[in-house]
């Protein structure tokens, strides 16, 4: 009965296209549906793109307890061949874009909760943006829906493998832009601004390299130990008979919390200052790691069976910290998530939902 009543929420989230660039508002509205008898606050916002947000909290009961916190936005569709939002279940896996990343695991929350005594406090959060900016967890840590809650602990059910993650990395995201200008290649009349991008580059990679290499700049507690540093590149779209006016080159590094990183952040600004081009920042709240004899990660390693553990990647956690201890724990696994194969195991969502009723009972 809760798998069929997994499969029928799941695919009706995966149907609804929710990219982060889009507005969310039916995705929103779809598990709002979903919440008959919670109070729910809807907070809207713009974002920087200026598309029309909506992130939820939504409550039931006393105040106090723990929450579930999931994201409703999904990364782009890049790679499939197929629908990505035509979810198709076979063999007791379930495809689609947003599957395991992380629809699934909000169907689950959503049934769990659902399913809790009415004396029991019971909170859900709901974001959007966690692929991108955040946002959705700034606005819910900011708002006062949230904060009155009282909340003893959050339990972000990205996927871990029903294994207990009491720390991760977060990121600064570097945007650098070099200026050219634009014309006929063949004319000699323009400035190519790749070449003013290049020397930039160049240093990034050696960045790059120490962090791989350089103990003072990796955590043992991780795996991997070393930071990521992805380089992506843009040239909007530029013909290769034009010269490039605007050459972009993003670049996410994801620190952890015990590991002194301005020597990386200073490293970066001087580049681009020697290299005469624009860097912006933006970085994400502290990386958020509890200690291992905490209470919610006692409770999460009870509950759940296995022992926690650290994870090299980011969640809402970094922002959704500031209203109370985070935990991640969720069923199934990053391994297909961001991929043109995205796809979870039904009998691992429904696993997890009775450990997420038993989490939302000891917050009584």
């Amino acid at each position: 009965m809760i798998e069929h009543a997994l499969l029928r929420l799941a695919s009706d989230l995966i149907a609804i296209d929710s990219r982060s660039a889009l507005p969310n508002r039916a995705i929103a509205d779809h598990i709002e549906a979903e919440l008959a008898g919670f109070e729910v606050e809807r907070l809207d916002y713009t974002d920087k793109a200026g598309v029309a947000k909506r992130a939820l909290v939504a409550h039931r009961g006393p105040p106090g307890g723990h929450a579930l916190s999931g994201h409703m936005d999904t990364v782009p569709a890049t790679g499939w061949t197929t629908d990505a939002w035509a979810p198709r279940f076979a063999d007791g896996v379930l495809h689609g874009l947003g599957s395991v990343d992380m629809k699934g695991q909000v169907a689950a929350a959503i049934l769990a909760a659902r399913a809790m005594p009415a004396d029991v406090p019971v909170t859900l959060l709901i974001t959007t943006d966690e692929e991108t900016t955040k946002e959705g967890a700034l606005a819910i840590a900011a708002s006062d829906a949230a904060r009155r809650l009282g909340l003893k602990g959050i339990f972000v059910v990205e996927p871990t493998g029903m294994i207990p993650v009491r720390g991760h990395r977060s990121q600064i995201e570097f945007t650098a832009v070099a200026t050219g200008v634009q014309a006929h290649s063949s004319t000699g009349q323009g400035v190519n601004a790749n070449w003013a991008l290049l020397p930039f580059l160049m240093e990034m990679r050696e960045i790059h390299a120490r962090l791989r290499s350089d103990p003072a700049l990796q955590d043992a507690a991780y795996d991997p130990p070393f930071s990521d540093f992805n380089l992506v590149i843009d040239n909007h779209g530029t013909a290769v008979n034009v010269t490039v006016a605007k050459a972009t080159a993003r670049i996410k590094f994801r620190r952890s919390r015990n590991v002194d990183w301005m020597p990386v952040v200073r490293a970066v600004r001087e580049a681009a200052e020697r290299a005469g081009i624009a860097l912006t920042e933006r970085a994400e709240g502290t990386p958020p790691e509890l200690p291992a004899d905490h209470p919610l990660v006692r409770l999460a390693e009870r509950e759940a069976g296995r022992p926690a553990r650290t994870a090299p990647y980011g969640t809402d956690a970094s922002e959704l910290q500031a209203l109370a201890p985070c935990v991640v724990l969720g069923p199934g696994t990053i391994d297909t998530a961001h991929t043109p194969h995205e796809c979870v195991r039904l009998a691992d969502l429904a696993a997890a939902v009775p450990v997420f009723q038993r989490v939302l009972a000891t917050g009584a």
